[in-house]
């Protein structure tokens, strides 16, 4: 039932005179800036407070253990073939147990003494892990090359971001083999630059495009040498199997268990004796990945009456909301928006605390399915924003995901959003993304970083957090939701147009909008602005995971094991983050939901999104590129190697990658300075220029653009056939 009472209609004071329209744009850049400052500000005095904490603990819990501790210690169950750390080489199927129940075949079996420990000696909790059939289909492949340094990697040869194309050579030193198929799967490979000491840098090798899910791979890597041009020897153990020498029961045990990988090299001509290291690893299925959120969307939107989302038709009743609060703007206030409408919605609540607070996690059944507690609801607050044009006719609904560790209040802060309303008839609403906004930071920097077993209180609530957005966009084209309310009445008529109903998020919201479009029934439309894909991935590159190292690295001091931490927490982020339904996202759809068309926006050289993270994203999805991208020199990296091309000024229909660029780093006239040079190539953020991440939105061609894909699916040519340039960029 919709519930409309109390509306307090309120108009605002008088306010002094806007600055300059020509600067208007740079207020969400401003807002963006002031929302990072209370961040990390936050999480200074969080890392205070813990280091007090941890310090008289630190010393003791990071020295080796004595002998007699060790010997009481349960079998961690290691991989003997890389003795740097436990869990390496990870992915890995030595740390999987057969599973006939589950769709792969096999399921995690992670003993708890094998994870990396925290500064308490608490191991990374296993149990939600050893519930899934498999590993992250964006896995980041981690392992320690003794010996290996700068010079020797360079003189190795590894296929890299800036050369791809090496991944298929024929003497490549590292070879990803699809187990089904015998092909090579494309990677890049590099050498941690984020490891305490350069002795402790693990060798990271990453899809240059998702893993299939249900897969197995085979890791092969050959021929690695030391900067002075020498072999790198086999670790011990690892030799002797490849040379069928293996020493006792353990060697043996895993000499049997690597046979099949053998033998799938074997058959690619990949020559066993050349081999530094080897093994395999089975990517999760499809259920372990998205089976949860479907679960909950499929009992909510059962709730509602609407049983068969498969046919595209909203039945059932609305989602219950109450508006809060209405406010009028005068032409002063905004001339953009006339009204903007605030009210809670109503959404079952699948956690296990009473109206799924920060803290909370999925409450289970004995399957590992969500369940939810009799009668648990959970109130999402929602803001909308109702243009001027919406008085001449109804405007397009649209959903809007804010950025990191943000809420809904981004939606009202932005000058540009404001103006994409007024420009292109457009209703946004939002609301928080729970689990990852911000009353959230406290959990996150407190009790997740500190501790990452606890790593379900965030991803859990992401999911929770995504239903709330799947319920509100209900609500906006629901005949008998927002549309019907007289909250949204303006001249006569409703402010909201049936449809299409769309998605735009930015950021983090880019980043988890591509879970969310991958799971939604209602909207077919989504842009993603400055997205990417795998936090794991993401993380190291961005400016804004300083803080959060600061807090993380503190607890989990040990260099070689830091890769391993992130590639564990990527295996429960998969289920809330674009990582884990990439493959989904615009083709072969899930159960009961359509095709999607996206659109991915790239903002060259982001200091916050790493543009090799939304590459893999448009590899994945089956983007393509909207050419030209760059002017010629503009990026050292073949950044957009393997994404198929659309022809230059021509119209696209469907999924597509569009990059913006702020220009090269420069001084303007008056001494400011502007522009970004390429970002680095390791996996360290990038330290130079102006941060273009946020400034797209003030482009009226960006806008432009991407309003018309949310109304048809289709990316005009725009740009005047060349380049995207934005922030008054105007090429060279």
């Amino acid at each position: 039932m919709t519930v409309t009472e109390p509306i307090r209609l309120r108009r605002g004071g008088q306010r002094p005179a806007p600055v300059a329209r020509a600067f208007a744009g740079l207020r969400h850049s401003l807002a963006h800036v002031r929302l990072v400052l209370v961040v990390r500000v936050t999480l200074v005095l969080v890392v205070l407070a813990a280091a007090a904490a941890a310090a008289t603990t630190a010393s003791v819990a990071l020295a080796a253990p004595s002998s007699a501790s060790a010997a009481q210690a349960p079998d961690p169950g290691c991989d003997p073939i890389d003795p740097a750390a436990c869990l390496l080489p990870y992915p890995n199927d030595w740390f999987t147990i057969p599973d006939p129940r589950s769709a792969t075949g096999v399921r995690l079996s992670i003993r708890p003494a094998a994870t990396p420990a925290n500064a308490d000696g608490r191991h990374i909790a296993v149990a939600e892990l050893n519930r899934l059939d498999g590993f992250s289909p964006g896995s980041m492949i981690v392992t320690h090359v003794g010996g290996l340094d700068r010079a020797g990697f360079e003189r190795t040869g590894f296929p890299t971001f800036a050369r791809p194309e090496r991944y298929a050579a024929r003497r490549a030193p590292v070879v990803v083999i699809d187990a089904r198929t015998g092909k090579r799967h494309p990677v890049a490979a590099e050498l941690d630059e984020q490891a305490a000491t350069p002795a402790e840098a693990d060798l990271l090798i990453r899809p240059l495009r998702n893993f299939r899910e249900g897969r197995r791979y085979v890791v092969a890597l050959r021929s690695l040498r030391r900067g002075d041009g020498s072999l790198i020897a086999a670790p011990s153990a690892f030799r002797r199997i490849r040379d069928r020498r293996p020493r006792g029961a353990l060697e043996r045990r895993r000499a049997a268990r690597l046979a099949s990988a053998f033998q799938a090299l074997a058959k690619a001509r990949i020559s066993r004796k050349s081999l530094y290291l080897a093994w395999d690893f089975t990517v999760a299925g499809r259920a372990a990945l998205s089976g949860r959120m479907l679960a909950i969307r499929d009992s909510a939107f059962d709730e509602l009456g609407d049983r068969n989302l498969r046919d595209g038709k909203v039945r059932g009743s609305s989602p219950a909301f109450e508006i809060t609060e209405v406010t009028d703007l005068d032409e002063v206030q905004s001339p953009e928006i006339m009204r903007r409408v605030r009210g809670e919605l109503t959404v079952p609540c699948f956690l296990d605390q009473a109206g799924c607070p920060p803290g909370s996690r999925f409450a289970l059944d004995r399957r590992g399915m969500p369940k939810r507690i009799a009668g648990n609801t959970m109130r999402a607050p929602f803001v909308c924003q109702v243009p001027r044009a919406a008085a001449t006719a109804p405007a397009q609904p649209v959903l809007y995901g804010h950025g990191l560790l943000g809420d809904r209040e981004e939606l009202v802060r932005s000058a540009s959003y404001a103006q994409a309303a007024q420009e292109h008839g457009i209703v946004f609403c939002a609301t928080d993304w729970k689990g990852m906004s911000s009353e959230d930071l406290p959990t996150i920097a407190a009790r997740v970083l500190p501790d990452l077993g606890r790593f379900p209180l965030l991803a859990d609530r992401a999911q929770q957090g995504m239903l709330a957005f799947l319920l509100l966009g209900r609500a906006m084209i629901h005949p008998h939701g927002l549309r019907a309310d007289p909250a949204f009445r303006v001249a006569g008529h409703s402010a909201l147009a049936r449809g299409p109903l769309g998605f735009n998020g930015n950021s983090q919201g880019g980043i988890m909008g591509g879970a969310l479009t991958a799971v939604a029934p209602d909207f077919e439309h989504s842009a993603l602005g400055v997205p990417g894909m795998s936090f794991s991935t993401l993380l190291d590159r961005s400016t804004q995971f300083t803080a959060f190292a600061s807090i993380l690295y503190r607890h989990y001091a040990r260099g070689v094991e830091r890769p391993l931490g992130l590639a564990l927490i990527q295996q429960l982020w998969d289920r809330a983050e674009a990582d884990g339904y990439a493959q989904h996202m615009t083709r072969s759809p899930l159960p009961d939901t359509p095709r999607h068309a996206v659109l991915l926006l790239m903002a060259f050289g982001d200091h916050q999104v790493a543009n090799v993270a939304t590459a893999v994203e448009a590899r994945t999805i089956g983007a393509r590129l909207r050419t030209p991208a760059l002017d010629a020199g503009r990026s050292p990296l073949d950044l957009f190697w393997g994404i198929a091309a659309i022809a230059p000024g021509r119209s696209h229909r469907g999924s597509a990658l569009l990059a913006m660029d702020s220009g090269p780093l420069r001084l303007l006239p008056g001494g400011e300075p502007a522009g970004t040079p390429p970002a680095p190539l390791g996996n360290t953020p990038p330290a130079q220029g102006v941060d273009p991440h946020a400034l797209g939105a003030t482009s009226p061609e960006i806008r432009r653009l991407v309003a018309r894909f949310l109304r048809d699916g289709v990316l005009a040519s725009g740009c005047d056939g060349r380049p995207c340039y934005i922030a008054g960029w105007a090429g060279p």
